[in-house]
């Protein structure tokens, strides 16, 4: 079969499911399949498939079908330039949380911390770009901070990130002039009606806490006192709908300049704020 008559019929298959992404995913199957550049996938209309690339095709096309997410199938996925690996342990980073980064990156730093970092893609980004930064990243899975620790090697930052596996601030030490996180925020009757891709195969405790879904910002909130530099800054992505109420546990939690952040959508998508400076204590 020629490479174009796959990718046509492929995403003739997955319209359905896929909508607009249905001829991006094929190509990006052929891609991973064949080996070939971008720019080769886009020319190699009337290329023949090598037998053995062609059974590749078909099996990863198979497992999309069954509506698993196609950045499983790879194995990695694209965030801020950068391909990180990805399994079922991890989130699938989503262009929504460049936002977060986009504005952590907009001021200095000296030493992060990610909470509930899973696949890595926040902490190492951050430290891929701030190459005089360090950070700790910490998660509760296991699975996930290897994931995390095998991106930091790939992007080279191995070296400036410590992991800690715990619940939020569990077993952190030490103080901090930027806290990010992309906590779980669904609720859970949200959750319920997402896409199978996402219930069936993302870890369901990286995406809601169940009956409250405030409940990690307040516990994120809740060590900031003890870990957050006179002067420094914390960031949450929330949900579209959480704006109002994020921002007010972060005023509760005495932060300054509480702002709400808008995604490229236009959606509610980051909470900032600022810890008092020293001379603002007292």
């Amino acid at each position: 079969m020629k490479a174009g008559a796959w990718l046509q019929r492929t995403g003739a298959v997955l319209e359905p499911m896929a909508g607009r992404e249905a001829a991006r995913e094929a190509r990006l199957m052929l891609r991973a399949a064949s080996g070939w550049s971008p720019a080769r996938v886009a020319v190699a209309r009337d290329d023949m498939l090598d037998p053995a690339v062609l059974k590749l095709l078909e099996a990863m096309l198979a497992r999309r079908l069954a509506r698993e997410p196609l950045a499983l199938i790879l194995g990695e996925w694209e965030f801020f330039g950068r391909s990180f690996a990805v399994t079922r342990d991890t989130l699938v980073p989503r262009p929504d949380t460049e936002t977060l980064v986009e504005l952590a990156l907009a001021e200095p730093f000296g030493r992060v911390i990610d909470l509930g970092t899973g696949s890595g893609a926040i902490a190492v980004t951050l430290l891929a770009e701030r190459t005089g930064a360090e950070g700790v990243a910490v998660d509760v899975s296991e699975g996930a901070l290897q994931v995390a620790a095998a991106n930091a090697a790939r992007h080279g930052v191995a070296g400036r990130l410590a992991f800690e596996r715990g619940d939020w601030w569990q077993g952190v030490t030490g103080e901090f002039d930027l806290i990010v996180s992309n906590p779980p925020y669904v609720s859970a009757a949200e959750y319920e009606a997402l896409q199978p891709e996402i219930t069936q195969w993302e870890p369901r405790a990286a995406l809601t806490p169940g009956g409250d879904e405030l409940s990690a910002y307040r516990a994120i909130l809740g060590g900031v006192g003890a870990h957050a530099r006179p002067g420094g800054r914390v960031l949450v992505e929330i949900g579209a709908a959480q704006g109002e109420a994020v921002a007010a546990l972060f005023t509760a939690a005495g932060l300054q300049a509480v702002e709400v952040h808008l995604d490229m959508a236009g959606k509610a998508r980051v909470v900032s704020g600022r810890v008092p400076a020293a001379t603002d204590c007292g």
